[in-house]
């Protein structure tokens, strides 16, 4: 086993790493930015390591620096998380030459299955569909042209390099090609330093699974079942689910077998994700893999009983898996929600700014990764996740029920977060029902205008409720304060604490609180 692993990352991610290498035993090592100097995966590691000004171009994208810092505090493996350089060579290679253990795949397999357009290829060597569209990168916007009409509209353009729902466009017609090319492969360029662009047919309300795999040194690979990823704003994940409401036994099998098999064709170590597009009768086309952890791991680890990072652990130091697939089972459901600092009032608009108060919920079956605390201030020059609220129930109403009481129970004051876009998103007909699908978030949002107005189960009877709650509050201290003695109670001296204003709004006949 290692000794020392560094952490190259922060956030929540550094946080749960660095937690997986305290109860192996293993010494922790962190890096920051000039900006992340007090930062929670700062205080928690063993040892931590400046790296350079906030952006992180200058710090946490410096190969250089994370090699630098790796070498000079003794470490023996370099644990990457996700983002940053959790995908590229550059980082893998680099570390080999070190005599430092990458944990993650080989640079090879990377290159072979982290690029979307090769990986495509494998996967139609061994027979596994793909989304129509092109298996290379488009050279010319007259290819593209060509392609387009070939294809169909409408298609999607997307960065061979990329990830996150950056350097993708939806184009419905032929006359917007040529500007949806020139902006998503600026964006691409911009964020993975390639601008090559490929082309898809785009599925009319498709839903996004995706497979978790892992695979040792010496040949085992497995897949822990499935990810429901269909709740995404503008192709960024939102809300992750395990396992999907759609899957049955058959088609599980089915996506596991595939996505093992493209693993293993790409001669793939480590934990990784091979995710899919699912029609409305159940066919399912490869759309890529991620060779690295994913963000919403945590929802496998609870119905599977796994702990995916130490897994990812101990098969870089070259141990074999501890099970088979036989041994896989699914227990419960599990629903995660990322929380942001940012505004949905405001176009979604980041909202940095120092956390004045925080409370986390807890109690049965809630689980939050995260990796911030009351008196931080959360940085603008990052993504603002601030960490993933997870619920596991014994099935899926139970786990939405346990979300729904989570959601209400988490405070971060200070700062903006979308923690109310979820506790509507949990109350609507098709969510509860399980009818989503990749564009169904963006059509919500669009159809509601804001994300106070969104069309949910009860909301306008709910919000009506709230106003006229706030008026009769507001009334009853009113006429409270002008009965007051003049010398005052204690209780009038103090504030009024929220169990005894919403006392009072039941006594009112108020309903809803917002």
């Amino acid at each position: 086993m290692f000794a020392r692993v560094l952490v190259a990352n922060r956030g929540e991610i550094a946080v749960r790493i660095i937690r997986a290498c305290r109860e192996l035993g293993i010494r922790s090592v962190a890096v920051y930015s000039d900006v992340d100097r007090a930062a929670l995966h700062v205080r928690l590691a063993d040892e931590a390591y400046p790296i350079g000004e906030a952006p992180s171009r200058a710090s946490y994208l410096v190969v250089e620096k994370i090699i630098g810092a790796a070498r000079y505090s003794g470490c023996d493996a370099i644990h990457p998380g996700y983002g940053f350089l959790a995908e590229n060579p550059a980082l893998a290679r680099p570390c080999a030459k070190a005599n430092i253990k990458f944990i993650g795949p080989s640079p090879e397999a990377m290159e072979r299955l982290g690029s979307k357009t090769a990986a495509r290829l494998i996967a139609k060597e061994i027979g596994v569909l793909t989304v129509p569209g092109t298996l290379a990168p488009i050279e010319s916007t007259q290819e593209l042209a060509e392609v387009a009409r070939k294809t169909g509209f409408p298609i999607v353009l997307k960065a061979v390099a990329g990830g996150g729902g950056k350097g993708m466009r939806v184009v419905t017609k032929e006359s917007d090609l040529d500007s949806a090319w020139r902006d998503a492969s600026s964006e691409a360029q911009n964020a993975f330093g390639d601008g090559r662009m490929y082309l898809e047919k785009y599925l009319e309300k498709p839903r996004h699974i995706e497979i978790q795999v892992l695979g040792d040194e010496h040949g085992n690979m497995v897949y822990l079942g499935e990810r429901e990823c269909s709740v995404q704003r503008r192709h960024q994940k939102v809300i992750e689910e395990c396992p999907s409401p759609v899957m049955t036994a058959e088609l599980r099998a089915a996506m596991g077998v595939a996505a093992v098999k493209l693993a293993r064709a790409g001669k793939y170590t480590n934990a990784g994700t091979v995710e899919f597009l699912v029609d409305a009768d159940r066919n399912f086309y490869f759309l890529e893999m991620n060779t690295r952890l994913q963000v919403e791991h945590p929802v496998t680890e609870i119905v599977t009983s796994l702990d995916i990072v130490k897994l990812q652990i101990r098969i870089a130091a070259g141990e074999t898996l501890p099970f088979t697939q036989k041994d896989v089972t699914l227990r419960g459901h599990a629903i995660e929600c990322r929380i942001y600092a940012e505004d949905p009032d405001n176009n979604f608009f980041p909202s940095p700014g120092k956390i004045t108060n925080y409370a986390t919920p807890s109690g049965p079956g809630i689980r939050l990764d995260d990796g911030v605390y009351e008196g931080w201030t959360v940085p603008n020059e990052y993504d603002p996740m601030l960490g993933k609220l997870i619920a596991w129930g014994s099935d899926r109403a139970e786990a939405m029920g346990r979300m729904r009481r989570a959601l209400r129970e988490y405070q971060a004051g200070g700062i903006k977060t979308n923690v109310r876009l979820f506790e509507r998103i949990l109350a609507n007909r098709d969510f509860i029902n399980g009818s989503v699908y990749t564009r169904w978030l963006d059509d919500f949002l669009a159809h509601a205008g804001t994300a106070l107005q969104l069309t949910t189960v009860g909301t306008a009877a709910d919000l009506a409720r709230d106003n006229a709650a706030a008026i009769a509050i507001a009334m009853w201290h009113s006429r409270s304060s002008a009965r007051q003695p003049s010398v005052a109670s204690d209780e009038t001296t103090q504030p009024v604490s929220r169990w005894k204003l919403e006392s009072r709004l039941d006594q009112l006949g108020g309903i809803g609180r917002g």
